[in-house]
């Protein structure tokens, strides 16, 4: 990955929020490995900002589990998720999203109905193959989706628990076997979301993201079986 230089931004709390996004993106999309190394004198120099606002971002990282902290050796990317944690993961996702979705029905914002609209067609144009960029793109909308619905709610609360779980959720789709390959599936689920958002319809919306959210875990449960 290209290190991309952060400018001078307005207050050090907006430098932290940026340099952990790019923290975050490194780990999500496989630039970092699982357990390797993350030093701060080399993320800062890579960044072009001090190493105050890289200590702080790694906090953050590691209160949401995407990094571990070891005594004398300094953070490491966290492992991938075992079985049980992935099972876990989509418990908890079964718990907010459908709830999101329902919620983003019943407020109906035609600004948020417009970008999950146009989320649904870059992903309809992203290459069907198991390509890493193809594969990147994918995800990048798919979890904008997601995240649109969280933000859709107008419940705080419940997008700080969506965003909680982002990092990690990424984690799990790139770790995947299927990729992009099944996107005729999440297609279509997205679109009955989405067709159910639109209507207002909330308790449709929401068993269909649960539906949604069921299918993703039943392919990973086939991921699973074929692997071992």
């Amino acid at each position: 990955m290209t290190p991309t230089a952060l400018r001078a931004l307005p207050s050090r709390a907006a430098l932290s929020d940026s340099v952990s996004a790019a923290l975050r993106a490194r780990i999500v999309d496989g630039s970092y490995g699982p357990g390797e190394p993350v030093r701060i004198d080399v993320v800062a120099r890579e960044l072009e900002v001090s190493q105050t606002p890289v200590r702080e971002a790694l906090a953050r990282l590691e209160a949401t589990g995407l990094v571990v902290r070891e005594a004398l050796r300094g953070y490491r990317v966290a492992p991938l998720q075992s079985d049980e944690q992935i099972d876990d993961l989509i418990e908890t996702r079964l718990a907010i999203e459908p709830l999101a979705a329902a919620r983003t029905a019943a407020v109906a914002d035609p600004a948020v109905l417009d970008r999950l609209a146009e989320t649904i067609r870059q992903l309809d144009d992203v290459p069907t193959d198991r390509g890493r960029e193809a594969t990147a793109a994918y995800w990048q909308w798919d979890e904008r989706f997601h995240e649109l619905l969280a933000e859709g709610s107008g419940n705080d609360y419940l997008l700080a628990a969506y965003r909680a779980l982002g990092g990690h959720v990424q984690r799990f789709r790139l770790m995947g076997d299927s990729g992009v390959t099944d996107a005729a599936d999440a297609a279509r689920e997205h679109a009955a979301i989405l067709e159910a958002v639109v209507s207002g319809d909330a308790e449709r919306a929401g068993a269909a993201m649960r539906a949604h959210i069921e299918a993703v875990r039943d392919r990973s449960h086939r991921e699973r079986d074929a692997r071992s």
